[in-house]
């Protein structure tokens, strides 16, 4: 597969995990997961050796680590073609460039049409303020929605470089296409006719701009900065309040408000060539990690943080992305490369938290929100990050004391606050405080009418004490219909059933949990539960013996142990007193 392949595969979203397709676990990938091989591992290994090596690292994403494996496998067979691309898309997933280029180089030598590395020599010669090469290598980037508009904007910006700014606007509004370019054009028109002085034509186009999308920040901030330096600065603040209701408290919008209002003018989005080259391949990027094309977007963030490499925006985009794909300590690493004196230093620094809880560094991550909150006691979102570190280890007196301090902050609450009390009555539910929690779980619903989670929890909770049944059932019911493929969800109308008496329909419930969500243990406890009081007692014990296979919580593994021994007790009562255990709810409790 040569490195064009990956703009092939976009559509699904698995380009990279495609192209380094699945191989035998290797125990030295293994080792060399997240930091890469040392030169006392790759010397050990042949060629096939450091090819499934680096096949298995790139199956994991650890792009650093395949592409060294890629290199030494290609020491030992420097012709071969396959070798050369792997390589070379390795670093460049990595975020390697200066090697992605040298190897780019040889791609490119191998095969002058290879799009991948010709954009890649491109955005490098942009960089050197090398632009007529820089032009030639983008013109053979180029098929495609995206790479066309990629190209298109690059293209340009370089022929600004090169002070042709007339030739810039006039690539860029050639280029035809879906009805999404055109806020990418006239943004990119707009910036570069402001790089190059001409600033009535810029705040056209930035006006143009706003009109299509008045939500897009990067346009806000490109219109509203413009607007601060030419028309009465009441005017920019107005676009970016505007902004701030639809998104409140964005740092970099605050930021701005903060400068108008204690009468300072906001500089250009943009300062350089290079810089403009970097938005067009952020901007691309971030929406494509957002809209599923993981491997692409990968690569333009990489590619703009060639350009630009303190693009707090780009870093937190990338982060994210890595996130998305579940590799906590690779965002980590992108979010402790955002400045310090960026507005979203903070932000990285919460996120980094929550990534630093789900690597089992939960000690850590409550320490450094601490400290947030301790630099600004009213950080609600910091306040509130620390109630999801503490309610996901079950500290729940201690999560309830958070999320009171993060709720004593809404001036007013609104929809949009439903989360936070339902967050709190969770905590309070688990840590006996029964009233604060019923009380928490209705305003909840209050904000937000038949909110499936709350529905789901309330109405278990009403139905686990034996108290208001029917409209609890009907709660229960109520989620499942909003959400019928949640396991979690189900595994609650199931086990309601049970409570209630009626196994024979809890059996039918719990056993379609069990096909959502086949793994987790409490469910299958339940289905034993189920199946013994239907008769059907194998099948009862094999399910209680899954469970215990699954690792339950310590204190129900001693209860299913004592099943799996002597089975249930007689059933006495066909009203809500079954066996005590923890209800699906709080599996599934949303966060």
């Amino acid at each position: 597969m040569t490195s064009s392949s990956l703009f092939r595969c976009l559509a699904a979203g698995t380009a990279f995990a495609a192209f380094l397709a699945a191989a035998p676990a290797s125990s030295t990938a293994q080792a060399a997961n997240e930091r890469g091989p040392t030169t006392q591992e790759l010397s050990g290994l042949t060629a096939s050796g450091s090819y499934l090596a680096a096949r298995h690292a790139g199956q994991q994403r650890d792009a650093i680590a395949a592409a060294a494996y890629y290199r030494n496998a290609l020491r030992r067979d420097p012709r071969n073609g396959e070798l050369l691309d792997r390589a070379f898309l390795s670093y460049l997933v990595g975020g390697n460039i200066d090697e992605a280029v040298k190897f780019a180089e040889s791609v490119a030598l191998a095969d002058k049409s290879d799009r991948v590395a010709r954009l890649v020599l491109g955005v490098n010669g942009i960089k050197q303020a090398k632009y007529p090469a820089a032009r030639k290598d983008l013109a053979l980037s180029i098929r495609g929605p995206i790479t066309d508009l990629t190209a298109t904007l690059l293209t340009a910006w370089s022929l600004a470089g090169g002070g042709d700014s007339k030739g810039a606007i006039a690539a860029i509004d050639r280029l035809t296409g879906p009805d999404w370019y055109a806020i990418f054009k006239d943004l990119h028109a707009g910036m570069i006719y402001e790089f190059a002085g001409n600033k009535v034509e810029a705040g056209k186009r930035f006006e143009r701009a706003y009109k299509l999308d008045s939500s897009a920040l990067r346009v806000v901030e490109a219109y509203g900065s413009w607007l601060s330096r030419n028309r009465p600065s009441a005017e920019a603040l107005a676009v970016f309040e505007a902004f701030d209701k639809v998104l409140p408290r964005h740092p970099l919008v605050t930021q701005a408000m903060d400068k108008l209002k204690a009468g300072e003018k906001l500089p250009p989005l943009v300062s350089s060539i290079q810089a403009g080259a970097a938005e067009a391949l952020y901007g691309l990027g971030a929406s494509l990690g957002r809209r599923g094309g993981e491997d692409l977007g990968l690569v333009y963030l990489q590619l703009s943080l060639h350009l630009v490499p303190n693009h707090a925006l780009a870093l937190l985009s990338l982060a994210d992305l890595y996130e998305s794909l579940k590799k906590p300590e690779m965002a980590i690493a992108v979010y402790e490369r955002v400045p310090a004196n960026s507005p979203l230093h903070r932000n990285a620094a919460i996120q980094m938290a929550s990534d630093l809880d789900a690597l089992d560094r939960g000690e850590e991550a409550e320490k450094q929100l601490a400290a947030i909150i301790a630099q600004d006691p009213k950080d609600g979102e910091a306040i509130m990050a620390l109630g999801n570190v503490q309610r996901g280890h079950k500290k729940f007196a201690e999560c309830a004391e958070s999320y009171s301090k993060g709720i004593a902050l809404i001036p007013k609450p609104e929809k949009a606050n439903w989360v936070s009390f339902y967050f709190r009555g969770i905590c309070y539910e688990r840590s006996k405080q029964w009233a604060k929690a019923e009380a928490d779980l209705k305003l909840a619903l209050e904000l937000s009418p038949d909110q499936p989670h709350v529905l789901n929890y309330l109405g278990y909770s009403w139905i686990d004490q034996g108290i208001n049944l029917d409209e609890g059932m009907a709660m229960i019911k109520k989620a499942v219909q909003q959400r019928p493929d949640d396991g979690y969800i189900v595994d609650s109308l199931g086990w309601a059933y049970y409570r209630l008496g009626n196994y024979a329909d809890a059996t039918a419930q719990l056993e379609r949990a069990i096909g959502l969500k086949p793994e987790d243990p409490t469910i299958n406890d339940h289905l034993g539960d189920a199946y013994w009081r239907v008769g059907r007692v194998l099948e009862a014990k094999f399910q209680w013996a899954h469970a215990r296979d699954l690792k339950p919580d310590p204190d129900e593994l001693p209860k299913i142990l004592e099943k799996l021994e002597k089975g249930l007790p007689d059933d006495t009562t066909s009203t809500a007193k079954a066996v005590d255990k923890p209800a699906a709810k709080k599996n599934g409790d949303g966060g």
